[in-house]
Order: structure tokens, then sequence, then C-alpha cells
């Protein structure tokens, strides 16, 4: 035992200086995470959280669901995009809520988030390959960060409407369940727009349930 002890302190002459570097860098990286953390709640800006937000138009209203929220890195499963998601999310403006990605790279972002809806819905497509009822629709999936005045908290958010929905939103604004939905509005004028006239930024997905 002895023995053990005197290696032990023997590493730590050795090795303090490491070990002392070490715990000095943790120290700074809790304190600036944890400051960094309160101006995030102070400013409500949640970049890097990801939710994804099904938005509903039946019987004249206007629904907003919630069916998943994870952090970018659980989605893009990678530090680089999951930062350049959050740098994107930081661009958008009031008149253009859809992340300002580069072409190319649209297709490898919205493929991601594609991967976890799916998963959540694969009941429905082993369903619908036994043979079983299900009901199958297809829907619009793109990347916002909406910008306007009366949004609540910053985030990435996966909007996902049925294509149908996107493709004939009324004229007139649908009932809102809350004042603060009139900004979904909106953004789903915006995204109706974009759709048509920036595809690349969309992605169809059919889900069965």
């Amino acid at each position: 035992m002895d023995e053990v002890i005197e290696v032990i302190f023997e590493k730590l002459d050795e090795h303090w200086v490491k070990f002392v570097t070490a715990g000095a860098f943790m120290l700074i990286g809790w304190f600036f995470g944890r400051r960094k953390a309160h101006r995030d709640f102070q400013r409500r800006e949640f970049y890097d959280r990801l939710n994804v937000s099904l938005n509903i138009i039946r019987d004249g209203k206007l629904l907003i669901r919630t069916l998943l929220e994870k952090t970018g890195e659980e989605i893009f499963l990678n530090s680089t995009a999951a930062n350049a998601i959050v740098e994107a999310g930081k661009k958008t403006t009031e008149a253009d809520p859809l992340l300002p990605l580069p072409k190319d790279d649209y297709w490898y972002y919205l493929n991601s988030v594609l991967n976890e809806i799916s998963e959540k819905f694969a009941d429905g497509q082993l369903k619908r390959d036994l043979g079983l009822g299900v009901t199958c629709a297809q829907y619009v999936l793109c990347l916002t960060s909406e910008a306007a005045g009366n949004i609540r908290m910053r985030k990435i958010r996966a909007m996902l409407i049925q294509k149908s929905t996107l493709e004939t939103l009324p004229e007139e604004q649908p009932q809102l369940a809350a004042a603060s939905h009139a900004t979904r509005w909106t953004t789903l004028q915006q995204l109706a727009k974009a759709y048509r006239e920036t595809p690349h930024k969309f992605l169809t997905v059919e889900i069965c349930q």
C-alpha cells in the first residue's frame, strides 16, 4: 500500500503542472458555459436546439404542434455541421426565415432532420409493408429561424406541413390559438412562395401512421 501511495505522489510531483492546467481550463470552460447559458436565456436565444414543428390548418384554424426537439449535434451528428446551422440561424430576417445555407449542402441538413422524423414514424412504414391499415400523406420539410419581433424564442425550427396545405394556403388568415401565432401564419406564406421559387430548400417526405 505504501508503495502505491509513493507512486501516486511521484506522478503528482512529475505532472502537477499538467493537472493544474487541465483543472484551470475546466474551470474556465465551466464559467464561460454558464455565462453563455445565462445570456442566451436572457435573450431567449436557443440556436443549439432544433425543434421539429408540425403546422396544421384544419377547420379554419392554425394549429402548431412540436413533434420533437433535440440539440443540433444529436441530429446532425457532427459539430461542424451543427455550428453551421447555428450561424445560419442567426442570419435569418423577418422577411426571410429560411436558413441561408449553401445550395449544395441543403440536402445534407434536411436529410439529417428527415432521419429523425422517419425514426419517429417508422411503425407506420412497417405496418404499410405488412399490408396493415395506415394513412399516408406527403409533407414538406424546411429549416427556419423565425426572426419577427413578437417571437418568444429564437431557435432553429424544422417546419413540417402537408404538401397540399402549403400549396393551397387560404387567402384569409385562419383562426389563431394565440396572438403570437400570427408570425407563424406570415412564415407559412413566405414558405409557400419560397417553395415555388427555391425548391432546393425543401424536402418532401411521406409519413404513414
